[in-house]
């Protein structure tokens, strides 16, 4: 695996690798690498969890973190992506991690690069390393993935998250139902209403709704939305014993999930921001490990 780039592009056996590193990982800790590597971050998009996970899982690694500012970069004067990582490449760059607004920003930059790329998000499409950790978490809770079933409910047709778990849940065998309002399906078919499927549901993870990337205002107040689409007190009561909630966070509470369920009983979020450190840890370690610098200039320091 050279890069990170959408979860259609990972096998089960990559899967099964990252989650089992990450399994060892959170078992007996975070070790620094042997090797010297260099990474950046750069995140054109707002970003605590990813972000910040990203940031404590290199310095457990022992990876140097070169800082990166979108808004001080030259991005701001027009210069490419490919250009801004062909520089960080030429200046010992191993790894980047991106965020980015476009989506599929990656498809002109493969194969044109050396060091290794992870996307952080890119747009409404994929986000693997939420992903990811969302099956770690889920791994965690029941063991396995076949023949759970998986309900999504939110914002569907503007979530990277939702189509990166989408693809990987359904690759694993789960059963994914989705649950919006119809406008929000995308290309997903989709229910709407909670009656009939959240009494069969393993696991119901919530999805904020995602008011930079609408046209216009959304025809729903939050009280709506609350009632209609969001994870209520009285909905939880009619989950079966021993399913789980989830949610990539940031949480709107009392929107798409009742403020008093978001760390109830059920509810795996601050462990999905907990595993995201193994999980992105574990990647790191899978994409650097055995890596060939060949391309990295040698320095040449005479002797006197």
């Amino acid at each position: 695996m050279k890069n990170l780039l959408s979860m259609k592009d990972l096998t089960i056996e990559e899967i099964t690798t990252i989650l089992d590193r990450a399994e060892i990982l959170k078992q007996y800790g975070i070790r620094e690498l042997p090797v010297n590597y260099m990474v950046s971050n750069l995140f054109f998009e707002p970003s605590t969890r990813t972000k910040m996970s990203f940031e404590v899982a290199e310095r457990k690694l022992g990876l140097e973190t070169i800082p990166f500012e979108a808004g001080s970069s030259s991005a701001l004067k027009g210069e490419s992506l490919y250009d801004t990582l062909r520089t960080l490449e030429e200046i010992g760059m191993d790894v980047v991690v991106i965020r980015h607004p476009e989506e599929r920003y990656y498809e002109d930059l493969i194969g044109k690069l050396n060091l290794a790329i992870i996307n952080g998000g890119d747009g409404s499409g994929q986000h693997p390393t939420q992903s990811l950790l969302d099956l770690f978490t889920i791994k965690e809770a029941f063991g396995g993935f076949k023949g759970l079933n998986v309900l999504i409910a939110g914002d569907i047709a503007h979530s990277r998250v939702a189509k990166s778990n989408a693809d990987a849940l359904t690759m694993l065998g789960a059963n994914v139902t989705f649950l919006c309002p119809s406008e929000w399906a995308g290309e997903f078919p989709s229910v709407c209403e909670w009656e009939g499927v959240i009494e069969e549901s393993d696991v119901v993870m919530l999805l904020r709704v995602q008011h930079e990337r609408h046209d216009g205002e959304s025809r729903f107040t939050k009280e709506e939305y609350h009632q209609r689409f969001g994870l209520t007190v009285e909905r939880e009561k009619m989950m079966k014993p021993g399913s789980i909630i989830m949610h990539p966070a940031p949480v709107n509470r009392d929107v798409e999930i009742a403020g008093s369920l978001v760390e109830g009983r059920r509810s795996r979020i601050y462990k999905q921001v907990e595993n995201g450190v193994y999980i992105r840890a574990a990647i790191l370690e899978v994409l650097l490990k055995g890596r060939e610098l060949t391309w990295r200039k040698s320095l040449r320091v005479p002797m006197y």
